[in-house]
């Protein structure tokens, strides 16, 4: 299945779409118009917005029409990506296009949103999943290569940095199976509808932006080696951008985190319960929360703060869920660097006493 939303003259704004279509005799619609991004060009069928009398609307759009003929949809050229190069991406021309409407009449974009909202879900797992390779790439090549008279592995600054990598992918990986938790159990369970509301955004946006620092990093490991076209890191770098753009850009997801705490305050109320149960066995992770609790009680525009505040809170989901489930002493070390001011801001930069060796094994084997 593939998407035509994106226009040249609106861009994230679905709203300033001009794409036309007009209803036909048996209840279907031809549309018409340019679509500047359309992903997976090569699919049967495609979802797609264009606009009829009452706005903006949702329509599928099959590569064959109702009578088995063609239906008009023309590739105009394909985009030349940084990445994401076995996906095609292509500016399409719709011209007289046989479609069906989905959704209401005139609320294409609430119909996508919620369709976006599991899209959002597969980009923060596959986000945790690419961590988790580009780790062990480096972890494999560690403690393989000599340098200095020494493995990699068992150099202490190396440590620090494998072991720092480490910790990034656990707190993502937590991150993403408690959001596939909620998922799971939104349909019977109104708690973990909304807190899944505005954790999926949230780790969006977070996983996103430190996904091409993690893969920058992992590629250092192997110095030149990480660099050319044979090593897989090289193709994982490409392609971590892309992840932080489609589904919503991080302006865009952070201005959603808002939406959803301004139209249903129980869906930050959701995090922040879960955050404060183990918030009482951690200063470090109380301070963070009451942070955040006071941000959103300030009344306050929190439009330029989103981005901070959206980070915030997923430090303290991230913080609360690694203080849960793993291991004691990678908790309070990432709790240390993340949340408490021990730690630097690239990687590598854990705090002394760090048990360096117990996290990188314990990488290689997370069960």
């Amino acid at each position: 299945m593939g998407m035509a939303m994106t226009e040249k003259q609106g861009g994230s704004d679905l709203r300033a779409n001009i794409s036309e279509a007009k209803p036909i005799d048996d209840g279907a619609y031809l549309l018409s118009g340019h679509k500047w991004f359309c992903s997976a060009p090569m699919s049967d069928a495609f979802f797609a917005l264009a606009r009829t009398a009452a706005g903006i609307t949702c329509f599928f759009v099959p590569r064959a029409a109702s009578n088995g003929s063609s239906n008009p949809f023309m590739i105009q050229r394909l985009k030349d990506k940084c990445g994401n190069r076995s996906n095609a991406s292509a500016e399409i021309e719709f011209a007289g296009t046989w479609a069906r409407r989905v959704g209401e009449d005139g609320r294409g974009i609430a119909t996508l949103i919620g369709m976006a909202h599991l899209t959002r879900f597969d980009i923060v797992v596959a986000a945790a999943g690419t961590m988790r390779t580009a780790l062990m790439q480096a972890l494999h090549h560690a403690a393989h290569r000599s340098v200095f008279g020494r493995r990699l592995s068992e150099q202490a600054l190396m440590q620090n940095v494998l072991a720092d990598l480490a910790l990034e992918w656990e707190a993502a990986l937590l991150l993403a199976f408690r959001v596939a938790r909620a998922f799971d159990r939104a349909l019977e369970d109104e708690r973990e509808q909304r807190f899944a509301r505005i954790a999926t955004s949230a780790a969006k946006y977070w996983l996103c932006k430190r996904n091409p620092v993690f893969m920058a990093e992992a590629m250092e490991c192997l110095g030149g080696n990480g660099y050319v076209e044979e090593h897989g890191l090289a193709r994982l770098y490409r392609e971590a951008p892309v992840n932080g753009i489609w589904e919503g850009s991080g302006d865009v997801i952070c201005l959603d985190v808002l939406r959803a705490i301004a139209r249903d305050p129980s869906s930050v109320a959701a995090a922040l319960e879960e955050i404060e149960e183990v918030a009482r066995e951690d200063a470090r992770i109380a301070s963070l929360s009451a942070d955040i609790a006071r941000s959103l009680k300030s009344g306050a525009n929190l439009e330029g703060e989103a981005r901070r505040l959206t980070e915030r809170l997923v430090l303290a989901l991230q913080a609360s869920l690694m203080r849960r489930h793993a291991h004691p002493t990678h908790a309070d070390v990432f709790i240390a660097a993340r949340l408490g001011g021990d730690g630097g801001h690239a990687f590598g930069t854990l705090p002394p006493g760090t048990p360096y060796r117990a996290i990188m094994e314990k990488a290689w084997s997370p069960a």
